[in-house]
């Protein structure tokens, strides 16, 4: 039997999680009105200068769960944007590298940093100990969401 004390956090976390996500999804879809571009182009954005290296647009594809050709379509305008080079890949001369192009992505990362800024004040009050709790949150939230797309790509889709 489950405590009722525990099903009752259960049922506010899974409430404030909801509120959570979408208020994150809305700020994104205001940040892509904001430098008039399309949310999953400033999602993009943010895996690509969260990786350490250029990505091909076969990686951006399964990232993202976009075919190749939405993802190459993706890519496209964020070239004619700016915001991204394409360079040969120097390992493998029939690859494309997808690179971040800094002094135009600076746009968008300065929105995220003020985000940032603010959203540290509200873990300015958390211990390291709690700080932690939440990383290893974050971390297995984000492992379990990539897993529970791979399995709805996999599941016959609804009539």
């Amino acid at each position: 039997m489950t405590d009722p004390r525990r099903a009752r956090l259960y049922e506010e976390l899974s409430a404030e999680s909801r509120r959570y996500l979408a208020a994150y999804v809305l700020f994104n879809q205001a940040v892509a009105d904001h430098l008039g571009l399309h949310p999953t182009d400033v999602q993009c954005l943010s895996l690509l200068t969260a990786e350490s290296a250029p990505l091909t647009v076969r990686q951006i594809a399964d990232m993202t769960g976009l075919t190749t050709g939405s993802a190459t379509r993706l890519v496209d305008r964020l070239e004619r944007g700016g915001y991204v080079a394409r360079t040969p890949d120097p390992t493998d001369r029939r690859r494309v590298l997808v690179t971040p192009v800094p002094e135009r992505v600076a746009r968008v990362t300065a929105l995220w940093d003020d985000l940032g800024r603010t959203w540290r004040t509200i873990l300015d009050d958390h211990s390291e100990d709690e700080l932690e709790a939440i990383i290893r949150h974050m971390r297995r939230g984000n492992e379990l969401s990539h897993s529970q797309i791979e399995r709805l790509r996999s599941l016959r889709k609804p009539d």
